[in-house]
């Protein structure tokens, strides 16, 4: 029986090893190969593929069953499978067959929330918990639940070299890191967060393979020499031979929803993926996204990493869009981190603080279209008609915090007004807000780039790269040397912080700013005609207000040294104050009154204050 790779089947997995009552059925892509095997391990059983249409080989087989080991044999030589879903003795070891379909769900009730509710909390599997696998992560989750998270995005899980790595050098993108306790796991994780009202999303990464361990190219052209990454050769998403690699990552995804019961992918770095093919390969993602939520009661996300700044990733298809869900917004970051002065080394010198933070949480970009100094042309695209939820912000995440030459975290350089400043600066901002984890009680540990290659002269390679990247930041020091283990370890959240103190009491700040923003409809309403900001040079005062029928919330920042006085707009009713982080509640030096006096309203040095009044402004 030889099985047809002609589309995409939604249902099933289509390469590598699946298994259907009781059959097993082997796929491999080898173009060029002229003998393609399969040696099981475990039995110590060789079967011989056929060749069939497009450089497949194939086979239908009861000679493998789940939990077997083997090896593909590609013109005499083994290989572990470019599909495999196991790897339980590492990058170079056999792989292991799974069947996807022996795991029993009991998230039959689970309904992904609309994008607009996710409020994202991002973390590294390997750092998150003391004992750094997906068993660490569920011993937290009801603390994340406490916190009022309602999705979380794992950095990618896909098996890298080694036991340590921040996921992005992965090799084989079907199999689960095994150091993270493997598939099962990674479902069990899955399934457990869906029990606590918690959505997944998975960080994905189509735009290259990891430097040591790459197997893919031994089977067949899965890269072109026609672009050029950070990372080296292309994807080839548009070469000849493409349509077997663009169908492998196309089924990548979709094993992620279907067999995993992820709720979103966040596709890494989306400006590196080169294709210039009629259908964009973003575009057929989204297509056969699209073709699998059909019928079902709710959706599958696709959000994108991108420096781009152009809106047409998430406009829809009839807009000439690409049509994913969301982007992660990094202009936002960039101006909220000159306006409270974290930028020491001049990062971000394109950018002016309060003014292009206000630009900001109007167009979500601040750059659409204007010129930019750093890249010396003009930059960006207007994100007019897009509603704030297509947009995701943060004021720290992996990349912010990890690409610094020893990953520190903000804290202690910013103050504590300032941590607290930030926090409702993200959370209640009109788009989709993302807390990296241990942001919300202050953690002082770094999150350093770290790896575990095992070739010395690619160590070398990399620590050369690391002080060639910030030979330019000299007042950060020599970067740290990402393959000691205490680098790793220095990333190891301490969750004994949190009941520390003043750690404590900025967990409940922001727990609180998370409760405001789920119970005031105002602060989760996405339509761009309910937020007007103001800012006023040279007082660091910003002002966002936000409306939803006939409710009305003002936040007011100051982000200047300075106490500020602000005059109210005279409206029907009064103003009730919702917080003011100055409060001595939160450890500020005064209690806020309950009304304000007489129009006048004064904030404090580097403090927010939010107001509410029900009834439509003037």
């Amino acid at each position: 029986m030889i099985k047809t790779m002609t589309s995409l089947n939604h249902k099933q997995k289509t390469l590598g090893i699946g298994f259907t009552r009781g059959l097993a059925f082997v796929a491999v892509w080898a173009p060029f190969a002229e003998t393609v095997d399969l040696y099981n391990e475990s039995r110590h059983v060789k079967l011989k593929l056929q060749h069939s249409q497009n450089g497949y080989w194939q086979a239908v087989t009861e000679k493998i069953k789940p939990g077997d080991l083997y090896f593909f044999i590609l013109n005499g030589k083994k290989r572990p499978d470019p599909a495999s879903l196991s790897q339980p003795m590492g990058i170079e070891g056999p792989s292991r067959a799974i069947d996807l379909h022996d795991y029993s769900w009991r998230d039959k009730e689970w309904k992904n929330p609309p994008i607009g509710d996710y409020i994202i909390y991002e973390l590294h599997t390997g750092t998150f918990s003391p004992t750094g696998d997906f068993a660490g992560i569920i011993s937290h989750l009801d603390a994340l639940r406490d916190l009022g998270i309602t999705a979380i995005e794992f950095m990618p899980v896909a098996q890298f070299p080694g036991e340590r790595n921040w996921g992005y050098d992965g090799v084989f993108p079907f199999a689960v890191q095994n150091s993270y306790g493997g598939a099962t796991a990674f479902r069990h994780l899955t399934d457990t967060c869906h029990q606590k009202g918690i959505a997944v999303i998975l960080d994905v990464v189509y735009n290259h393979i990891g430097p040591e361990g790459n197997c893919l190219e031994h089977y067949g052209p899965y890269f072109t020499d026609k672009y050029k990454t950070p990372w080296g050769k292309a994807i080839n998403f548009d070469d000849a031979y493409c349509d077997p690699v663009r169908q492998y990552y196309l089924e990548n995804a979709l094993m992620w929803f279907r067999d995993f019961h992820v709720d979103a992918l966040r596709l890494d770095a989306i400006h590196a993926i080169k294709d210039f093919s009629p259908v964009h390969i973003l575009k057929e993602l989204a297509d056969e996204v699209a073709a699998f939520n059909k019928g079902k009661p709710t959706p599958k996300y696709l959000m994108a990493e991108s420096d781009l700044n152009n809106s047409i990733i998430v406009r829809g298809k009839e807009d000439g869009g690409l049509g994913l869900d969301a982007q992660w917004c990094d202009d936002f970051h960039h101006a909220l981190a000159v306006a409270t002065d974290q930028d020491k080394c001049g990062r971000y010198t394109d950018f002016s603080g309060i003014r292009d933070l206000a630009r900001s949480y109007k167009n979500a970009y601040v750059f659409t279209g204007q010129y930019s100094h750093r890249r010396q042309r003009r930059f960006g695209t207007s994100t007019t008609g897009l509603s704030y939820d297509h947009f995701i912000v943060f004021s720290q995440n992996h990349d912010q915090v990890g690409n610094k030459a020893k990953g520190e975290r903000f804290v202690p350089e910013i103050s504590f007004d300032t941590q607290k400043l930030v926090a409702a600066a993200v959370i209640t901002s009109p788009f989709i807000p993302l807390l990296f984890m241990g942001e919300e009680w202050g953690t002082e540990s770094p999150f350093p780039y770290f790896a575990d290659f095992a070739d010395a002269d690619l160590r070398n390679r990399v620590i050369q790269g690391r002080r060639e990247e910030f030979a330019h930041f000299a007042s950060e020091g020599q970067p740290l040397d990402p393959h000691e283990e205490e680098t790793f370890l220095s990333a190891r959240l301490q969750w004994k912080e949190r009941r520390e103190g003043q750690t404590g009491v900025l967990l409940s700040f922001y727990k609180f700013l998370i409760a405001l923003r789920k119970s005031e409809l105002p602060l989760r309403n996405y339509d761009r005609r309910s937020v007007n900001v103001s800012y006023k040079t040279g007082t660091g005062i910003l002002v966002v207000d936000r409306i939803f029928k006939e409710q009305h919330i003002l936040c007011m920042f100051n982000y200047s040294k300075g106490s500020r006085t602000i005059s109210l707009k005279q409206e029907n009713g009064r103003w009730r104050s919702l917080l003011s982080s100055s409060d001595t509640r939160w450890l500020g030096k005064k209690n806020f009154p309950a009304q304000d006096n007489n129009g006048q309203i004064n904030i404090e040095p580097e403090s927010v204050i939010l107001l509410a009044n029900y009834h439509v402004p003037s």
